[in-house]
């Protein structure tokens, strides 16, 4: 008899597991499972006989494809509001994932997106297979990264976090590490074997050899450890650290251009397809997060950056376009970057207004401003 909970929880010796369980809907988080998974945190941070908790996604297609991008559309073209208290609930589950007390790792195998990244890449420990894609693809429906996501690309090497947030490509388990999204890539038919020597420490740790007396989660994670396949960023730095250090979305897309490198302008044609309000924003969130102090006020920060995208057109609009009617002819508004009013992108990062309650996980009053007081990409000082 299958078992249809939405997470599944299972403490094996001193291990809780916990598996997202909806493999066909790749395991999109609800707020069900927000919920569920938070509980879970909070009971196995205070029992003393659990000294480790994995997350892993049921099937094999992917840990989870992030949130339930059908239902927030739903919400938003109802105008309603409880997308916003499911993404208060779910960056409060990412603060905590990323300062649990305990070892979390996390197996990041298959499609990894959005809310997915968010419930893993924060972990203390975490596994790629050669089957994982990693991706924060908000652009590309209007909507801009979050779940910590700008904080994590803002302090990848170089520009190569400002290349994924705007275009929103996946990346596999090299390139994942390389970005700072992961820290070891784990061959997928050795995860079985990972998640029974991660219940039963000490125990065999696959290649490596056995893991001796009181050997550590993480000794136990590198005996299985292997190198990843070839990844391909590394190879294109260059051209990536130039072009996207320009201060605006157009003078990257026009250094992409300049450059003469075949892929940049493959890069540039791709842009072109974003929404031109999500890239605006996209790029000052990234780089007030690398000015932010902790993740909770990126987090702060991204909860109004939310707000905003979530009441705008075309987060509706680029689902439909790119989920639902699959036509990937969204028709944007503004439909042109140079159309988007830097005042409109300033307006993501203020303060939410009366009757709008602020996240505020940061302690003190959240301030989201860019500190030296220029002006980025739209983006205005607070």
């Amino acid at each position: 008899m299958n078992d249809d909970r939405p997470v599944l929880l299972e403490t094996r010796g001193t291990c809780m597991h916990l598996t997202l369980n909806r493999p066909k809907a790749l395991n999109a988080l609800s707020h069900t499972m927000v919920r569920l998974l938070d509980e879970a945190l909070a009971r196995a941070e205070q029992d003393e006989a659990i000294e480790s908790v994995l997350l892993s996604g049921a099937g094999d297609r992917g840990l989870c494809a992030g949130g339930d991008i059908r239902a927030l559309h739903d919400d938003a073209r109802a105008s309603g509001r409880a997308s916003l208290e499911f993404w208060r609930d779910e960056y409060r589950l990412n603060a905590r994932i990323a300062r649990f007390p305990k070892p979390y790792v996390a197996l990041m195998d298959g499609i990894v997106m959005g809310g997915g990244v968010g419930v893993s890449a924060h972990a203390g420990i975490r596994v790629v297979t050669e089957r994982s894609r990693v991706a924060m693809p908000e652009t590309a429906i209007g909507f801009v990264p979050d779940v910590g996501g700008t904080r994590l690309l803002a302090a990848a090497p170089g520009e190569l976090g400002t290349h994924l947030a705007l275009t929103g490509r996946s990346v596999g388990a090299a390139d994942a590490i390389l970005c700072g999204l992961a820290d070891h890539h784990v061959p997928a038919r050795l995860l079985p074997s990972l998640t029974e020597a991660l219940g039963k420490p000490p125990g065999p740790t696959g290649p490596g050899g056995l893991a001796g007396p009181g050997a550590s989660v993480a000794d136990i994670v590198q005996g299985f450890a292997t190198e990843p396949p070839a990844g391909e960023l590394a190879a294109q730095r260059d051209w990536i650290d130039d072009c996207y250090a320009a201060d605006t979305v157009e003078d990257i897309i026009r250094k992409l251009r300049a450059s003469g490198v075949p892929a940049a302008q493959t890069v540039a044609d791709d842009l072109l397809t974003k929404s031109p309000l999500a890239l605006k924003v996209t790029l000052a969130a990234v780089r007030r997060a690398a000015r932010l102090d902790s993740l909770e006020a990126v987090l702060d920060q991204e909860f109004r950056v939310s707000s905003r995208a979530f009441e705008h057109p075309d987060f509706v609009e680029g689902v439909r376009a790119r989920i639902i009617d699959k036509d990937n002819a969204p028709q944007w508004k503004p439909g042109s970057l140079a159309e988007v009013d830097d005042q409109e992108v300033a307006r993501f990062f203020a303060p939410l207004g009366p009757g709008e309650q602020e996240l505020a996980l940061a302690p003190g009053p959240a301030d989201t401003s860019v500190r030296d007081g220029q002006d980025e990409q739209g983006g205005q000082g607070g």
